[in-house]
């Protein structure tokens, strides 16, 4: 059996212990120096001892007391009963701070982890917005399809029995139903900046006829390359319009981003670092054997109960995840050369624990919000800090705790 000793930023040996034999070395943090890694955000390499954070016990950190629950928002009843119904009663503090701004119209930029409850944050005003007039036009512009489907899965639960119309628009799926749905002129679209310029190239999508417009995960737009197409889509606007602008990081290009598409905006920052204090993590030192033995025998172990594993390219993490499934484990597949149905079926299985083990590309580290997932492994090192960080926030979500584990060689 697996014995945990996570370390500590104070450094330490660590690692997982394989039954009846030795365990794979872990980097001591004087180690995990003098290795760096590849890549590096902001062109400095990755410091490995960054992988190795003892999460802080849930007892010793300050409670969070918001001010206000969410009957004392001023939102319509109908509005405040799909909250209730979705068993929300006190907001997180982005939720707490944010949506009173948002209901009075202004410009917004929230700096906040991952898992922290932004959707909800904007999705809830801008709903309550749209009861209040129906003739509001709403575009939300995300980095990936994942995000946008999650998004919009997220606004139903919130929109439930209204008769207020989204649309998805993002690529990989058939263009032909979303401009179907476009030309009955829904009060939301959701939509990564490729298709929606696609779409609007197509004169379907008059974007002058929307008044506001949420940038989420704006830091991720810019690191994809995205900042053309965003300029091309925000020029094409009304120049009085409402924007609410959120990111996980704050960076001298995010805040030209600001400079550029808000007016006065009010800054609300809830980050608390850069990783959740939920998460364990910690490394995992190869030491030239089969990384994937070293998987197995960390799959077989019963904690690892929902496993999230990021490799570094689509064939790698094709390969990867037909091995597991030749080894008996439930396991599927997220990349770029899936078709979006055969990655929401893999996506949707996950989420209903129908599988284990869900091997992805970084193009699933954000955007995916899974209940409960168990363990991030990082088969492979990711490519920069960044990565690292929105990689190990899809677990320890939401409160709860989770684990991270990066194989070194």
């Amino acid at each position: 059996m697996y014995h945990r000793s996570f370390g500590s930023r104070s450094g330490g040996s660590s690692g997982y212990a394989p039954r009846g034999g030795r365990r794979p070395q872990s980097y001591s943090r004087g180690a995990a120096r003098s290795a760096g890694g590849r890549g590096g955000f902001g062109g400095q390499r990755i410091d490995v001892s960054r992988f190795i954070n003892k999460a802080v016990i849930v007892e010793e950190q300050a409670v969070f007391v918001p001010e206000h629950q969410f009957a004392d928002f001023e939102i319509q009843e109908s509005l405040k009963k799909n909250i209730s119904a979705k068993g929300y009663v006190f907001p997180t503090p982005i939720q707490d701070k944010a949506i009173p701004h948002v209901l009075r119209g202004e410009d917004v930029v929230g700096i906040a982890n991952t898992g922290t409850g932004k959707t909800a944050a904007f999705l809830i005003p801008l709903i309550n917005k749209v009861l209040a007039d129906r003739s509001q036009r709403i575009l939300i512009m995300v980095p990936t399809r994942e995000l946008a489907q999650q998004i919009e899965e997220e606004f139903w639960g919130f929109a439930n029995y209204m008769r207020i119309g989204a649309v998805t628009c993002v690529g990989g799926a058939n263009i032909n139903p979303q401009i179907n749905m476009l030309r009955r002129n829904p009060n939301f679209v959701i939509g990564t900046p490729g298709r929606l310029k696609d779409i609007m190239e197509r004169r379907v999508l008059d974007l002058s006829k929307f008044q506001t417009v949420v940038l989420d995960e704006a830091d991720r737009m810019l690191d994809m390359g995205f900042i053309d197409d965003m300029k091309f889509i925000m020029g094409t606007m009304a120049p009085v319009r409402h924007t609410l602008f959120f990111s996980a990081t704050l960076s001298r290009e995010i805040e030209m981003l600001i400079g550029s598409f808000l007016n006065n905006p009010i800054r609300i920052s809830v980050k608390t670092g850069d990783t959740s204090k939920n998460v364990d993590q910690d490394v995992i030192r190869t030491g030239g054997k089969n990384k994937v033995d070293i998987l197995h025998e960390l799959l077989t172990q019963p904690e690892f109960s929902k496993v999230l594993v990021f490799g570094r390219t689509k064939h790698g993490v094709e390969k990867l995840s037909q091995l597991l499934a030749q080894r008996g484990f439930k396991t599927e597949s997220i990349h770029g050369n899936k078709t979006q149905s055969k990655r929401e079926r893999a996506l949707s299985g996950f989420k209903r624990n129908q599988i284990q083990v869900l091997v992805a590309t970084d193009v699933a580290a954000r955007g995916i919000d899974v209940d409960n997932v168990s363990h991030v492994i990082n088969y492979d090192i990711p490519t920069t800090y960044e990565d690292y960080v929105h990689r190990i926030g899809r677990t320890g979500r939401a409160g709860k705790g989770g684990k991270a584990l990066t194989f070194i060689d």
